[in-house]
């Protein structure tokens, strides 16, 4: 079964190169997976990695109307959406962002260690992951 999702996922990755697409020059985004949900029609789960080189950061940006879970594999992150606190999120640690939500913050803690979180994705299958602020 898991080698069948893979190739799935290998097969939308190939033919939908930009469904995982995410313009970021301060970090390395590695799509992972992305599956249609069967329940959801044009719905689909998209997973990526993101990593930070020490003392890197994103300009602020949205997800459109996708549904945000973020989880921080190694290093530390620093994050903060619009009208909520700044935090500093480590290993094992999550956070998620609401459909629109405004990130304003989003970077690597630390100058001397890199940071790598995993993001999952709930949103339009043919929708752009993420928007830049111009």
């Amino acid at each position: 079964m898991i080698g069948k999702s893979l190739a799935v996922a290998a097969a939308l990755a190939l033919t939908a190169p930009n469904a995982l697409a995410v313009e970021d020059t301060a970090a390395t985004v590695t799509p992972q997976f992305m599956h249609a949900l069967p329940e959801m029609p044009g719905k689909a789960m998209k997973v990526v990695t993101v990593s930070y080189a020490p003392g890197a950061a994103s300009p602020a940006h949205r997800h459109g109307r996708a549904f945000v879970y973020a989880y921080v594999l190694s290093g530390k992150v620093r994050t903060q959406v619009e009208g909520e606190p700044e935090k500093i999120v480590g290993p094992g640690e999550g956070w998620f962002e609401a459909p629109g939500a405004h990130h304003i913050v989003s970077g690597n803690a630390s100058t001397t260690e890199p940071a790598k979180f995993l993001v999952v994705f709930i949103a339009d299958d043919k929708a752009d992951l993420t928007v830049m602020d111009k």
